[in-house]
């Protein structure tokens, strides 16, 4: 059973997912309406992992990213929003959270985040990968490529398509274990050991 603090202005919205989590075997240890209220709660209880919108009266979800990755390194943060603009995804995730979700992306689309995301795994909403894509091919140098070999940048390219290893692999014709070997690789070669933070930063 996962430990969730919902973090949300919207009173509606947290009862809602209250309801939603609870029944899916998690357990809501706090709501908090600002990211002041989030600190207090975590101040006096664990969780595994928060849910954090970003436009909040008093402390947003940006700053609140930053004070939570010091303070509580070993949570999960999942962004779930109604922003997805350049500023907002870049500073959230370069902010430490390991996930980005829009608010209408669905019940199963936010139950399969916490999975995965609680599994080790990034995750970005479509639209969201979308504008990463969109700034990548928008001319911001790719330098953290320059070591890469030329099948290294496709399989690069295709993770900044959203593309998972299966689909990459379905894509190249090659198999699911190469592929994690050429990620890898360029995981090493670029220093950078995760898949939402290798696509923003191929943005240049």
């Amino acid at each position: 059973m996962y430990r969730v603090l919902l973090v949300d202005d919207e009173t509606m919205l947290l009862d809602s997912l209250e309801v939603i989590l609870s029944l899916h075997d998690m357990e809501i240890v706090g709501k908090a309406h600002d990211g002041a209220e989030a600190l207090n709660v975590l101040a006096g209880t664990f969780c595994d992992i928060a849910l954090v919108d970003l436009n909040m009266k008093g402390m947003g979800g940006i700053e609140l990213i930053g004070h939570m990755k010091k303070l509580y390194p070993n949570v999960r943060i999942l962004v779930l929003t109604t922003f997805y603009d350049d500023e907002n995804i870049t500073d959230a995730i370069r902010g430490g959270a390991d996930g980005y979700l829009l608010k209408d992306s669905g019940k199963n689309a936010i139950l399969g985040a916490i999975h995965q995301i609680m599994e080790g795994v990034s995750v970005l909403d479509p639209k969201v990968m979308q504008r990463l894509t969109a700034l990548m091919n928008g001319g911001g140098t790719k330098s953290i490529c320059d070591e890469l070999t030329d099948r290294e940048k496709e399989i690069a390219s295709l993770l900044v398509e959203g593309l998972t290893n299966r689909q990459i692999a379905d894509r190249l014709y090659i198999s699911e274990g190469t592929v994690k070997n050429y990620i890898s690789a360029i995981y090493d070669k670029t220093g950078i050991h995760d898949r939402v933070k290798l696509v923003v930063a191929l943005r240049g």
